[in-house]
């Protein structure tokens, strides 16, 4: 499995430069490498191969006064933007032709230098290194200063410096690392995700929802309206840009550290988890918009998806048509669909249900049987021989046959009548 781990990185002012510049000259291919495909649609002319690219925009334009300078970086920071162009363009082409899943993948976009974030990446052909004082070196950029929070599993293949809106860089590195399977449990939980609370487990655990983002919004509305104080083009402006990335920053940072702790908590007593499949992306077009992006329901459960993958524990989604609110998870009566202010109720068969954590135990019982599904159970009834009064031929009936009869008589069976139903 590929992990990431990132690490805060502290440039010197001249690295800092020089990671300014690296960052242009890969922005600059990619936009010159975008421009090029896009004048050869126009005009007609066949797609451009991307090693007839690269030689175009990379090999060929060092030697012209105009992009001379792109000698000054490394050249695999180059030929990785191009790689990001070429991925871009796969993507694109198989959302087109439905061999990508998902949402539709829209063509490449120019880079611009106001971009928030700005990404060069190095490989294992850049002959970067992590030296024994701590320091990472890269090509044509120097030692820098890394803060190690913990220690890399194994040599990585790849590292990406990013430089955030806030004005903070990082170092990425691509490591594959192996399993860790955890001591086997025997609890399986079903997680019912929502609003009010974070997470509503099948046990009858119930994790309030943090709401990093409206703790904050007193905060983010005074250095937002400092910032539309300020002149457009001003230093001013510049500085509380910065201001107001930070703040975002830390409510990103603090939700992202919550959900990783709650997620790896969940994966060490659960043997199996299973939630359900949110379409968060609609639910974000509602009036509850801002209460949606701020429970960051789809990080949460892509941490528990590859936590799962990694220490030998079961992940799936049921069906996110399924009807877990309005199921009695007693009975299995269908009791209708209920308002959201209902919070509990009473079924029929006596049973008085908290609404989400008898959500929660319906999703983890479809959870099992989709998991029973999945292992070779019997779905559906075996194929059973119809009797003869079921099975649609009459005796003495004329064979069928493949050419049209309309206006041609159909032989009668024994005691039947013209004009007359069998």
């Amino acid at each position: 499995m590929q992990l990431r781990y990132n690490y805060r990185v502290y440039p010197t002012s001249g690295q800092r430069e020089a990671l300014a510049r690296a960052f242009g000259c890969a922005r600059v291919v990619f936009n010159d490498a975008l421009r090029a495909r896009q004048a050869a649609r126009e005009q007609g002319l066949p797609y451009i191969s991307d090693g007839d690219l690269s030689k175009r925009v990379i090999t060929e334009a060092k030697t012209t006064p105009q992009r001379a300078w792109l000698g000054e970086v490394s050249a695999v920071v180059l030929q990785q933007a191009l790689a990001d162009l070429n991925l871009a363009y796969r993507n694109f082409f198989a959302s087109l032709s439905g061999k990508r899943k998902g949402r539709k993948v829209a063509p490449p976009r120019f880079r611009s230098r106001k971009d928030n974030r700005q990404a060069i990446r190095f490989t294992a052909n850049a002959r970067f290194k992590v030296l024994d004082n701590g320091r990472l070196r890269l090509p044509k950029i120097g030692d820098l200063a890394v803060r190690w929070s913990r220690a890399l599993p194994a040599t990585p293949s790849s590292v990406t410096i990013v430089m955030d809106a806030a004005g903070r860089y990082f170092a990425s590195f691509v490591v594959q690392a192996g399993d860790e399977p955890l001591p086997p449990a025997e609890a399986e939980v079903g997680i019912d995700l929502g609003l009010t609370h974070f997470a509503v487990l099948s046990d009858g655990t119930k994790v309030a929802a943090p709401r990093f983002l409206r703790k904050a919004a007193r905060k983010l509305r005074r250095l937002q309206q400092a910032l539309s104080r300020k002149q457009r083009g001003s230093n001013n402006r510049t500085k509380a840009v910065v201001t107001v990335a930070k703040a975002h920053a830390r409510v990103a940072d603090t939700r992202r550290d919550w959900q990783h702790k709650l997620s790896i908590q969940i994966i060490r007593d659960n043997q199996a988890v299973y939630v359900e499949d949110l379409c968060v992306t609609g639910l974000a077009r509602t009036r509850l918009a801002r209460s949606v992006h701020d429970a960051g329901w789809a990080g949460f459960t892509a941490m528990l998806e590859y936590k799962a993958a990694r220490y030998g524990r079961t992940f799936a989604k049921i069906d996110r048509f399924a009807p877990t609110s309005q199921t009695c998870s007693v009975c299995g009566r269908l009791d209708g669909p209920k308002p959201l202010n209902v919070r509990s109720w009473t079924c029929p068969c006596g049973a008085v249900h908290d609404r989400d954590v008898n959500a929660a135990i319906n999703v983890l019982a479809a959870g099992r049987a989709e998991s029973l599904n999945a292992c070779g159970a019997q779905v559906r009834p075996a194929p059973v021989p119809a009797p003869r009064r079921e099975a649609g031929i009459r005796p003495r009936a004329a064979p069928c046959s493949t050419r049209s009869t309309e206006g041609t008589p159909v032989p009668l069976g024994r005691g039947e009548r013209q004009g007359r139903r069998p």
